[in-house]
């Protein structure tokens, strides 16, 4: 489908966003991880151009063709730069839909003013649960600044497989040309409370990965549909990065069967049937 470049202006300077999808479709507009951008979420969407007219922007001091500012994290600056690339467009109500940063940005946006979020997808979101601290630290942490400081092909490996769950040199040299081309953030994003999960009041669906050590995919799920009211879940049995689906072809099935199912999931009705934990 044709792909249209768009750049709206926001509090933070101009904004950049990819249009593509139904031209008459509902408006979904999707947030993509850390460190990568709109070209490589799109690029994964494919199950979701048909039924929707997808609106991906670049997020804030996560992507090259973002704004370049660090945002904070303790107030609602990542949701209104969002509203601010809505009005741009002419959209007053959207669907989101989340990927890690991007589902705590969705998560956000979707908590401060829910009158304009229609229905709420999350994939493997961060700010509802963490991992392991010493987990995170020995098979995160270390490896990355290890490779931060001597950028070696060993040492991107090691970093890398504990994301990868089979390797993937595509993937690999980009998250190996962001690091070489974007600023290091090391910020972790906070906890929403539960009155924050609470407000989210249109149709949540919720998607964990099982062996995600960020944000184990279980408890993920399990929190987000305790607090929010019409919420349905789902446990992806494999560890699913937060940028790609990489890993057995079993596993990138599933997660991409799951995101065929986001159109009818995040827009069913509230009060359908219980969440798959």
């Amino acid at each position: 489908m044709p792909v249209e470049n768009r750049n709206v202006p926001s509090r933070y300077g101009d904004s950049h966003a990819l249009i593509t999808g139904t031209v008459d479709g509902p408006p979904l507009v999707c947030l993509h991880a850390m460190r990568t951008g709109s070209a490589f979420l799109v690029s994964e969407l494919n199950p979701l151009l048909e039924r929707f007219r997808v609106i991906a922007p670049d997020l804030p001091g996560q992507s090259v063709r973002g704004p370049q500012v660090r945002l904070s994290l303790n107030d609602d600056s990542y949701a209104r730069w969002l509203f601010d690339v809505l009005d741009g467009l002419g959209l007053e109500t959207v669907s989101l839909f989340g990927v890690s940063w991007g589902g705590f940005v969705a998560r956000q946006s979707a908590t401060l003013a829910p009158d304009r979020v229609d229905s709420l997808a999350l994939l493997v979101p961060a700010g509802i649960v963490r991992g392991s601290h010493v987990t995170g630290l020995i098979k995160m942490a270390y490896p990355m600044l290890r490779y931060s400081v001597r950028r070696s092909e060993p040492n991107l490996k090691r970093w890398l497989s504990s994301l990868f769950t089979t390797w993937d040199d595509h993937w690999a040299g980009f998250t190996r040309d962001a690091v070489r081309d974007m600023p290091f953030d090391l910020r972790i994003p906070p906890l929403a409370s539960d009155q924050d999960l609470q407000k989210l009041t249109m149709p949540v669906l919720a998607l964990g990965a099982e062996n995600d050590i960020c944000f184990p995919g279980k408890q993920l799920v399990n929190r987000i549909c305790d607090q929010a009211p019409h919420c349905r879940g789902e446990v992806i049995p494999c560890r699913l990065p937060t940028s790609h689906w990489s890993g057995p072809k079993a596993c990138q099935q599933r997660a991409k069967s799951s995101i065929r199912r986001v159109p009818r999931q995040i827009t069913s009705a509230p009060g359908g049937p219980s969440p798959s934990r």
